[in-house]
């Protein structure tokens, strides 16, 4: 088991890894739209949070030697399912032929009151 840690996204908000790559396999905690540079929430629309969501997580991907290209699931949380098509929208912008398998959620409420959180597993 080894953890993935980059300073290209953000910090973890609590006792937990940003990634942990084991059995050929990279499982990567939530990702919230968190600019890492700032350190803080940036980004106000579904679109970019969304957007920067999925650059945190193809950043800690990279750390670990993968990419978004080997994602095989994500689960993503969502506080308003009203959001769904624009996420959506730029989801499959960025994840381009990637159509990993996936579950998307309404939540009551994530961390820093954002609009979404994305989880992923990753080939290695």
């Amino acid at each position: 088991m080894e953890i993935v840690s980059t300073e290209k996204a953000p910090k973890a908000l609590g006792p937990y890894s940003q990634a942990i790559k084991s059995g050929g396999f990279i499982f990567c905690s939530g990702q919230i739209p968190i600019d890492p540079a700032a350190n803080a929430v940036v980004a106000t629309t579904i679109e970019d949070q969304t957007r920067q969501a999925i650059t945190n997580l193809g950043n800690v991907l990279k750390a670990a030697g993968s990419s978004l290209a080997k994602v095989v699931k994500t689960t993503v949380f969502i506080s308003d399912m009203n959001d769904f098509s624009v996420l959506n929208g730029v989801y499959a912008e960025l994840f381009g032929d990637t159509k990993p398998a996936r579950s998307c959620v309404q939540v009551a409420r994530l961390p820093k009151d954002v609009k979404l959180e994305i989880e992923a597993i990753a080939e290695a």
